[in-house]
């Protein structure tokens, strides 16, 4: 896609809200759903067209962990790192992964397929370790079976 048509889509998300600074954090979700990541074209175009100061915009998508201002694969692996998910396997989870797609913690596939993350806690610590791909909630999760799951992939 490209940038003229990326505009013309982050133009239609501003056009279903208030041009003002109480809806920024939903065009900002809107986005970030759209394109797994906020583009700096994007944010300035936001900046413009509800009157906010590019300062604000970057320091209000900076602040949440759900934003990205680093381009993301199209699919999100996040593996839970949070204590139970750590002692029942979520290391080798991460290590599966790194073996599978050649990515680490904070990285994108050269595909831009996928890209993977660490969370602290998903609270579904009952089903550790937990693995999440793009909203779909894994449990239990065994290296073996990484293939697999990662298979169902946009």
């Amino acid at each position: 896609m490209g940038k003229e048509n990326k505009m013309e889509e982050v133009l239609k998300i501003i056009e279903k809200y208030p041009k003002e600074e109480a809806s920024l954090i939903q065009i900002l979700q809107d986005i970030n759903r759209k394109y797994n990541w906020l583009p700096r074209e994007a944010l300035e175009v936001v900046s413009r067209e509800i009157k906010v100061p590019l300062a604000r915009v970057y320091g209000v998508a900076s602040f949440y962990k759900a934003f990205s201002l680093k381009e993301r694969g199209k699919n999100i692996i996040k593996v839970c790192t949070g204590t139970a998910c750590h002692i029942k396997g979520a290391p080798q989870l991460i290590d599966e992964i790194k073996r599978k797609k050649n990515i680490g913690p904070g990285e994108t596939s050269e595909d831009k397929k996928f890209t993977l993350e660490t969370v602290n806690c998903v609270g579904a610590c009952a089903m550790a370790p937990v693995l999440i791909l793009n909203e779909r909630y894994f449990g239990f999760t065994k290296p073996s079976e990484i293939e697999k799951i990662l298979e169902e992939g946009k």
